[in-house]
């Protein structure tokens, strides 16, 4: 989980504090002692550090602060808006030709995962409404063009290749004339990686980018190397002049120190984070939601946005409706694990939740996922007419269905207690968003889930 040694330090810090009630200045210097050994350990950039310590001390000691009523709270709101201020404060988002054709050039050190991202963000402009096409410009690395060409196939983007020509700034001019001819409207392209930055590397992008004249550059690095993505970072842009940064594997990288360090650093924003392995997890970078996942406050914009994107609005209202006149079935209750799964499984959800990082840590997210699989099993093992109606489930039925999954019966009785305590929520859900609050009804989020 991203940031999680981070989160659980900085929220160990806060409840000391807000333990106090009144606050002295030396327990703000204990304090902030404390939250700068937590960014150290983090890998956050020591000058970062110091910065960002310095500028929260001081408006942590201001007479507003140690005089109000709620001073810990003062101190935890002061470390969010300045943790969001750190990462580049507003998210930064692509900029695109005002003539309609835009090209987008792909940087960065081999082993980032460049050209999977690639794929990633021609998946994520097409559910923008951006038509993309791919670009294969990586001539030196051994499949790299049959990698581009799978990637592209499995997301539905068509990849431009040359395997004779040698000159990767030729085939990135003549793909711009394809793509335009065809009507495609933005140019993603995959260049080569080195396992450092070298003079040859930089030569040969500095020649593409004078030729295609890119809108973006935009570095793709791997957030587990920390401060060396950061270092990276700062020299591609000393030698190229980048736009923004894509990081790779945020969800992998508990400590989160490149993630903090890099926009103070290089000056460039993050404008994408990698946060898993299938080509749909690629996300806008939001500062101001990230510092509120590491400080426990949960990411609620995300998740209703996640949710918004992954359930239908006509199954979601159909859900509803079954809902208000209990007719909601073992076939809904696999349906709906099934979007859980799809929006990230439940580790993705809790990490999104406020005070997530302690609930996550007291849930074993791998026995969740095999026991979603068990519920599947046996769901799947009965008639369709025990699925609409539980009821007929007496004991013979539930020993056949165990043989037919492969489960226990303690496990049919588990999965038949479950079901019966989600269509008891989602009725007082429903009851709740019908009768006081008809924003949170409308909203697919919670019509669905």
């Amino acid at each position: 989980m991203a940031f999680e040694g981070l989160s659980d330090k900085l929220q160990g810090v806060f409840k000391k504090l807000k333990g106090k009630g009144i606050l002295s200045e030396a327990d703000i210097n204990e304090a902030m002692r404390e939250v700068k050994l937590a960014l150290l350990e983090a890998d956050v950039n020591f000058k970062v550090v110091k910065e960002f310590v310095d500028a929260v001390k001081a408006k942590s000691l201001g007479s507003d602060v140690l005089q109000s009523l709620t001073p810990a709270q003062q101190v935890i709101k002061i470390v969010n808006d300045e943790l969001t201020t750190l990462m580049g404060g507003a998210g930064s988002k692509l900029t695109y030709s005002p003539r309609g054709f835009t090209v987008l050039l792909m940087v960065g050190l081999q082993g980032t995962g460049k050209t999977t991202t690639c794929g990633k963000l021609a998946n994520y402009l097409k559910k923008e409404g951006k038509k993309p096409m791919l670009c294969a410009c990586d001539i030196y690395r051994p499949a790299a063009i049959d990698q581009l060409e799978i990637v592209g196939k499995a997301v539905d983007v068509p990849v431009f290749t040359m395997r004779d020509c040698e000159e990767p700034s030729f085939i990135a001019q003549k793909a711009m004339k394809e793509a335009e001819l065809k009507g495609y409207n933005v140019l993603i392209v995959d260049t080569a990686g080195r396992l450092q930055i070298d003079e040859a590397l930089m030569e040969e992008l500095v020649t593409i980018k004078k030729t295609i004249k890119p809108h973006e550059i935009l570095l793709v690095v791997d957030a587990l190397t920390g401060q060396d993505a950061v270092n990276a970072a700062e020299g591609f842009n000393e030698k190229l002049g980048i736009d923004g940064i894509i990081m790779t594997k945020l969800d992998g990288d508990a400590r989160g120190g490149a993630a903090l360090s890099a926009k103070k650093v290089t000056g460039k924003p993050i404008k994408f984070i990698g946060v898993g392995e299938k080509l749909d997890a690629l996300e806008p970078f939001h500062p101001d939601r990230m510092a509120s996942r590491i400080l426990g406050m949960g990411d609620m914009m995300s998740l209703i946005e996640k949710a918004q994107e992954d359930f239908d609005d006509e199954k979601a209202a159909e859900l509803e409706r079954k809902i208000k006149k209990n007719e909601f079935t073992l076939e809904d209750f696999l349906e709906q694990m099934g979007q859980v799964r799809n929006m990230g499984g439940i580790g993705k959800i809790l990490d999104m939740m406020p005070g997530a990082n302690k609930a996550a840590k007291d849930v074993d997210l791998d026995e969740s996922e095999k026991e979603f699989a068990q519920m599947e099993a046996i769901i799947l093992s009965m008639t369709r007419k025990e699925r609409k109606d539980p009821s007929l489930l007496n004991a013979s039925r539930r020993k056949r269905i165990a043989a037919g999954s492969g489960q226990p019966v303690s496990k049919i009785n588990t999965l038949i207690k479950r079901y019966e305590e989600a269509r008891k929520m989602m009725k007082q859900l429903s009851g709740f968003g019908s009768k006081n609050n008809k924003k949170m009804k409308r909203n697919k989020m919670f019509r669905g889930f």
